[in-house]
């Protein structure tokens, strides 16, 4: 996985985290999916790169 697109993955996963435990603490169901959004579009990604390097072997 090239650490550019390792790095992307890591951070949309930590901001959707965020987003999501915000919504939660302020009751915000919008921000809430937002953050669930993003995390899943950050483990797509990072499932994608490790796919990438499976088939470089």
């Amino acid at each position: 996985m090239s650490s550019n697109e390792k790095g992307r993955a890591k951070a949309e996963q930590a901001k959707g985290k965020l987003k999501e435990t915000a919504g939660r603490l302020v009751g915000n169901e919008r921000l809430t999916t937002e953050g669930r959004a993003e995390g899943a579009k950050g483990d797509a990604r990072q499932a994608k790169e490790k796919m990438k390097d499976m088939f470089k072997r």
